[in-house]
């Protein structure tokens, strides 16, 4: 008797359920199992690298939130220290305005953490986990709206610091959640780690070798999963970070479940960093002494006409950095994050060229899904973490 052979074709997305954000898979299906997978974007369309330009420096950065949403803060850090980089002020920047950039950018990876593994328990069926995160997400919501006015997009970071300093109390409230979270975190494992049903969905699923993850440019726990120990806060720091104490979480394992393990103990060193760093909170200046670059304080604005005039001088006209190209990358959540930058002269960029890593990870994805059955592509796309406004940014 003859054997059917044929494939069928069906399309997965771009409807946000199951896909994180506006993601079409083209899966070619031999029964369940999934023989071919091509990711399609190109749905969002934002242009962010051409929208900039075409703006000053210091109007690029309310673009750069909006690319990885769940991570606007380290996006701001990213770019703030690539302009630093180009104008050469990189040691200018005062302590306490590093200090709270790092505190900052691990609250931003806390908040980040939590909705990956809420989205991605809820893809594989665990209900309970996801309002358990998004209970402790809320905090750093309301954290972000009291420090920067913004919920989501929060637009804090500029270039020779900071828009404002931390507001009273702010510091307290963030070391007792820093404090507590490790608990929390024990409390997701505890819903998750020893439930059969999450360990058959993820051990062993979505596995990629350290040789294939460093030859596609993965980045972030999808590479430190695989077995490859590298953080650019260890091993290339930024803001500060070698001043810190705090371990890199790898795994061996190279599937969901390492990847799972490793976000979870980023987790813990977050909160690690976190204390560390408001240990050294000091008082101090929060912009660089730089008139030229940076705005004047806002009571100086308001109440003196020189610095009106300073104020709209930079506002209208921007800075004008030596020509030249530098790059910067910072470890996001997702993975490096990169942001090159080529100067003219001018008060706009010549061209900049960002490397997010939701857009590089996505790579993974078919060598990932390849072979396995068709729910396991579900856990495959929430394993990545990726966020689709920097994919097609």
């Amino acid at each position: 008797m003859a054997v059917n052979t044929e494939t069928m074709t069906i399309n997965m997305g771009p409807q946000h359920p199951s896909t994180h954000g506006v993601l079409q898979l083209i899966l070619d299906l031999d029964g369940e199992t999934v023989v071919k997978a091509t990711p399609h974007i190109g749905f969002l369309h934002r242009g962010i690298e051409k929208l900039s330009e075409h703006r000053t420096y210091h109007q690029i950065i309310p673009l750069t939130d909006r690319m990885d949403y769940l991570a606007p803060m380290h996006n701001n850090l990213g770019y703030v220290l690539a302009v630093e980089k180009l104008l050469g002020i990189t040691d200018e920047i005062p302590e306490r305005a590093k200090v709270i950039r790092v505190i900052l950018a691990e609250l931003t990876r806390l908040k980040s953490h939590l909705v990956w593994l809420a989205c991605h328990a809820l893809d594989i069926g665990a209900m309970t986990v996801f309002i358990y995160c998004f209970r402790e997400r809320e905090f750093i919501m309301n954290t972000y709206e009291k420090i920067s006015g913004a919920r989501m997009t929060s637009n804090y970071f500029r270039v020779g610091g900071l828009s404002a300093d931390l507001p009273e109390g702010v510091a307290d409230e963030i070391r007792q959640f820093a404090e507590e979270m490790p608990a929390h975190v024990a409390e997701y494992e505890g819903l998750l780690t020893g439930n059969k049903i999450w360990q058959m969905r993820t051990m062993g699923v979505g596995e990629i070798s350290a040789e294939a993850a460093i030859d596609i440019g993965l980045t972030g726990p999808a590479l430190r999963a695989s077995g490859v120990d590298w953080d650019l806060r260890r091993d290339n720091p930024y803001s500060g970070y070698e001043d810190y104490d705090f371990d890199v979480p790898v795994r061996e394992e190279c599937d969901t479940w390492a990847r799972y393990h490793c976000r979870l103990e980023e987790m813990r060193q977050a909160s690690r960093i976190i204390l560390q760093a408001l240990d050294k909170l000091e008082e101090g200046p929060i912009l660089a002494d730089c008139p030229q670059v940076c705005l004047p304080p806002k009571q100086d604005v308001v109440n003196t006409i020189e610095g009106l005039i300073h104020h709209f001088k930079i506002v209208t006209e921007g800075f004008k950095p030596e020509p030249g190209e530098i790059y910067q990358g910072v470890e996001n959540p997702k993975g490096e994050l990169g942001y090159y930058l080529v100067s003219d002269g001018s008060p706009m960029p010549l061209r900049m060229k960002v490397r997010p890593p939701s857009f590089i990870n996505l790579q993974a994805l078919p060598q990932m899904c390849e072979g396995r059955l068709l729910a396991d592509v579900i856990a495959v796309i929430g394993t990545l973490d990726i966020v689709l406004g920097e994919i097609d940014r």
